[in-house]
This record gives structure tokens, C-alpha cells and sequence, in this order.
């Protein structure tokens, strides 16, 4: 199982696949192709057939992209904007790595395979390919074992055609973007007000004395904001950059300084609802309550240093 320690450059993931799944065994977006895991390496070229018939056909070629995935538990979901590191050091995931970087623009996949269980199913849980993000690599540090590789989410995306099992996955996707059609003034307004929490939240937090010297530079929360708020993404492909207002909602949803399991539990529930729902002001109410509890948390937390207890 992956393990993860959480710090300001991002969580950093000795990445393995899950325990459940060695094969690689999973549902595709389309749930009506069922992948048993007892299906036989003998036997992939013709399932491989089978799911592209039963995967959503790619509407525009041009909006779509064929890139390696890599899969992940449901607790290690990344949503867009958030920045991350892995600790790569199996062949094939090096060898997903160099595809990435010399054919692939640095992009890749990251997605989350989401268990279920079925009453044709009784050899235990099936898996959706869900909660799937564009991601760019945008550093990378050789180890005597490995590689860290520093990710960037970018958006939300769909996979509709799977195309390679061995050594990794690699897939067709599709952007998943928001529709903001007649909701300009009241995105104007929540951007204004997550914009300022945001910005009294870091303050709050460069003061906690467990942040580290580091976090007294840019906290992550800052850090996404920052990506969020770039004009310019030339590194990616336009199709899939979501709009301003988008990536502004998903930037809230971070680690902050001091968090407890709980508090951490409850993250990951938001950024799960972020990555389900379609509609941005929605996302912006919610990443505004989520931003104000933390400030409230945060402030506690120096109101307790301050006593020195």
C-alpha cells in the first residue's frame, strides 16, 4: 500500500499499486464491462477489444489525448491544481515515467480506483476507474532507488478507451469541464470572497510555529492559488485547462498546517464532492465554508500556542 507523508512541497507517495488489485484489475468508466480478476494474461488482447467496444466513443478527437495512467486508492485522489510528489521506483512505473517525458509532453494520468461490489461479483470488490486528473510533471529528483516526481493537477478528465495493459496502462481521455453559462456575477462575487479567505488563511497559517521555514514562503494553499491564477499554460493543452473560476474552486481544498486525521478525513471528503460536482458555484460555496472552518481551526490552534500549551 502506498504510504504518504504529508508536508509543504506536497504528499509524498512511495508508490505501489494497491494491495487488492496486482493485476491491474478494474472497471472502466462505463460500468457495464465487468474486468474479473481471474482474467488470464492470455486472455488481455481479447478484453482489451471488448472494453473498447463498450467505452464511450471519443465525440472529437482533437479534445482527446492518449497518455499513460496511473492508478491509485481512493484516499490518494488529486484534484486539479494541487501539487504533489511520488516516489516512483518500480521498472514499469520508471518506465511509465520515461514515456511521460520523452512522448508525452510530461503529462500523464493520475486516477482513483474506486472499489464496489457487485451480485455477480463473489470474489470480492470490483473497481471503477474514477476521479481521474491530467497531471504535469513539473520536476523530477534522481534517488539511488527511484525517482521523485513532483506533479501538478490540471483538470478533471474521462477515461473512455483503454489501450495498453503491460508494462503499465495507457489510455484515451477526455476533459471534464464545468459549465458556467449564465452565472457570471454571482461567480464574480464567490471568487472575490474565496479569493480574500484564502489569502487571511495563509496569513493564519505561516504563524503556527509547527509550520515549517519553508511554509513561511508559500503554504500549499498558496501554492495552488498561485498555479490557479496563471494566465498562461503553455505546458498543456488548452482543451483540458479548466477556466479561471474552475481552478480557483478546487484551490481551497488543501493540506493545512496542523491538520488531524479527522480534520484530514474531512479534506478528502470535499475533494471527493469537488471532483463529482459540475457546477462551479457550488464548488465555490463549499470551498468558501471549507476555507472559513479552517481559518477558525488555524486561529484556535494559535490561540492554544499563544498560552504555550
Amino acid at each position: 500500500m502506498a504510504t504518504t507523508a504529508f508536508s509543504n512541497s506536497g504528499a509524498i507517495s512511495s508508490y505501489s499499486l494497491p494491495p487488492q488489485i496486482p493485476n491491474l484489475n478494474f472497471y472502466p468508466t462505463n460500468p457495464r464491462f465487468n474486468w474479473s480478476s481471474k482474467s488470464p494474461s492470455s486472455g488481455r488482447s481479447a478484453i482489451i477489444r471488448r472494453l473498447r467496444r463498450y467505452c464511450s466513443p471519443v465525440p472529437n478527437p482533437s479534445c482527446s489525448l492518449d497518455l499513460p495512467l496511473l492508478p491509485f486508492e481512493l484516499d490518494e485522489v488529486l484534484i486539479p491544481s494541487e501539487f504533489k510528489t511520488l516516489h516512483l521506483y518500480e521498472a514499469r512505473f520508471l518506465a511509465l515515467l520515461e514515456e511521460s517525458l520523452q512522448r508525452r509532453k510530461k503529462l500523464f494520468v493520475h486516477f482513483v480506483l474506486d472499489p464496489f461490489f457487485t451480485s455477480r461479483s463473489s470474489a470480492g470488490a470490483s473497481f471503477a476507474a474514477r476521479y481521474g486528473c491530467l497531471v504535469l510533471i513539473e520536476s523530477i529528483k534522481q534517488l539511488e532507488i527511484g525517482a521523485l516526481v513532483s506533479i501538478r493537477g490540471i483538470g478533471r478528465v474521462r477515461i473512455v478507451e483503454l489501450m495498453q495493459m503491460e508494462p503499465y496502462l495507457r489510455g484515451v481521455i477526455l476533459p471534464i469541464l464545468d459549465d458556467v453559462s449564465g452565472q457570471k456575477s454571482e461567480i464574480d462575487s464567490k471568487l472575490l470572497e474565496l479569493r480574500k479567505s484564502i489569502h487571511n488563511l495563509h496569513s493564519l497559517q505561516i504563524k503556527l510555529k509547527v509550520a515549517s521555514k519553508n511554509e513561511l514562503l508559500q503554504t500549499r494553499i498558496k501554492n495552488s492559488l498561485a498555479w490557479a491564477e496563471r494566465e498562461v499554460y503553455e505546458d498543456c493543452d488548452q482543451a483540458f485547462i479548466p477556466n479561471l473560476a474552475e481552478r480557483l474552486s478546487f484551490a481551497a481544498l488543501q493540506t493545512v498546517s496542523g491538520m488531524s486525521d479527522s480534520e484530514l478525513l474531512a479534506l478528502q471528503s470535499e475533494k471527493l464532492r469537488a471532483m463529482d460536482s459540475r457546477d462551479t458555484v457550488e464548488r465555490l460555496r463549499n470551498g468558501i465554508k471549507f476555507t472559513k472552518q479552517n481559518i477558525n481551526m488555524v486561529a484556535a490552534k494559535l490561540a492554544i500556542q499563544s498560552l504555550g500549551i
